[in-house]
């Protein structure tokens, strides 16, 4: 009886995965197909291949759990959860003595993201390794919000993105994931909790271990710090709050500090005790990323949320200069666009674009202009600030960027001479 021919599983196909050397076991694959990207630890065999102006992620492993992670993970993307997008399952793969290899999970790999291991060049300092802690609880109470459960919290299960001077946390591996239809019991969060506080405290005692830790990290310390920043955060989220009738304010207050922590409420429940004299309010629904949507509604771009965060605080600001205030802020948005943030990003020299996202290159240079505004106590123009920033910082930066050549559409794409001329440098 023939073998059955090579299996698909995918939303939207696309006709060039047959090119790959489905053939060959994972471990055998051609230099030319692999990318050289920097990996996290994985029980499976992961490699990373090029495939066209993109970087998959291919993991060998059983057929049931690629097809249970696949499911997973589209519905995880369907509810805007921060993760890897799944690209296909591969299965009835055969070498060509008839041998059966294993099926596969392809996923498309996150561009200038980073595994925790490749995040540090020389040691871990302990900044670092709270930035990475908290993004992970960031990353678990959105999941837990939703109804996931991780099963296997983990820095090595993360992928990680700068975003404006802290990290952002993605998922890319929901093999031991579930999905429950109603929000998680406090049993099933603190089972999470306690997962990921044993593992991040062996990964760091495993860098201790390879003397790849800063000596004033302490592992345990750290690892018991994502409990603290997890609890913090769920209480903001989730806790209902009373107070008297005439502090309504406090109703906008919550609100606002939501929205400082990047979430949006979809439904408050407000109730009076049965005096009258007491207003207890709910958040029903939150959703992350309010700062993204909004810059994204203003200008189109696409940014991490500390990232549209920093953007908007520019975007603002310049909307107070001379009459601009009482311009329509999309209006002024676009104009902020076409005239500070694209001279910009277009001034980045072609070979080094790479090195970070449009967004993260325009939050650092505004750190670098204002710490030289600081030392010299002067107003440095930002002409001068982005040349020095591009040859004393960018220059010096490894690569993140993971797609095999510029991205389609890409504002960076963009070459030529362009004067930076900035409206601070007017005020």
């Amino acid at each position: 009886m023939p073998s059955p021919p090579l299996s698909i599983t995918s939303a939207v196909p696309d006709p060039a995965l047959l090119d790959l050397p489905w053939h060959l076991p994972l471990e055998l694959w051609p230099d030319e197909t692999i990318a050289a990207l920097p990996k996290g630890i994985s029980r499976h065999l992961v490699r990373f291949v090029r495939f066209g102006e993109h970087v998959l992620a291919i993991k060998e492993t059983t057929e049931e759990m690629a097809k249970g992670e696949y499911d997973l993970l589209r519905t995880l993307n369907r509810l805007d959860m921060p993760c890897v997008e799944p690209i296909a399952v591969i299965t009835n793969r055969r070498a060509a003595d008839g041998e059966s290899l294993a099926p596969v999970l392809v996923t498309r790999h996150l561009r200038f993201s980073l595994p925790y291991r490749a995040i540090y060049s020389q040691s871990l300092r302990p900044d670092t390794a709270t930035r990475l802690v908290d993004a992970l609880a960031v990353l678990l109470a959105r999941l837990h919000v939703a109804g996931f459960f991780w099963g296997d919290v983990s820095l090595s299960n993360t992928l990680f993105r700068r975003d404006a001077g802290a990290f952002a946390a993605y998922l890319v591996d929901a093999e031991t994931g579930k999905l429950y239809d109603a929000r998680l019991s406090d049993g099933q969060r603190d089972q999470d909790l306690e997962i990921g506080r044993v593992n991040i405290a062996g990964e760091l005692l495993d860098l201790q271990a390879g003397g790849r830790l800063d000596d004033d990290v302490d592992p345990v310390t750290v690892a018991d710090r994502i409990v603290a920043a997890y609890r913090e955060l769920w209480t903001e989220l989730t806790a209902s709050e009373s107070f008297p009738e005439n502090e309504r304010w406090r109703i906008a207050r919550r609100v606002e500090r939501l929205n400082d922590l990047g979430f949006d409420i979809e439904e408050l429940s407000i109730s009076r005790d049965d005096t009258g004299a007491q207003v207890l309010i709910q958040p029903k629904v939150v959703d992350a990323g309010h700062h993204s949507r909004r810059l994204l509604r203003l200008t189109g771009l696409d940014a991490g949320e500390n990232q549209a965060r920093r953007l908007l605080n520019d975007l603002d600001a310049y909307r107070m200069v001379g009459t601009r205030a009482n311009e329509d802020e999309e209006v002024v948005a676009h104009e902020w666009l076409a005239t500070v943030f694209e001279p910009v990003v277009r001034s980045i020299p072609r070979d080094l674009r790479g090195k970070l996202e449009p967004a993260e290159v325009f939050h650092q240079l505004l750190e670098h202009r204002w710490y030289r505004s600081q030392d010299e106590k002067r107003n440095v123009p930002l002409a001068e600030a982005l040349t020095s920033y591009i040859e004393t910082v960018l220059r010096h930066r490894r690569d993140e960027m993971t797609v095999v050549g510029p991205p389609t559409g890409a504002i960076g794409a963009v070459t030529g001479p362009n004067e930076v001329v900035d409206w601070r440098d007017k005020v």
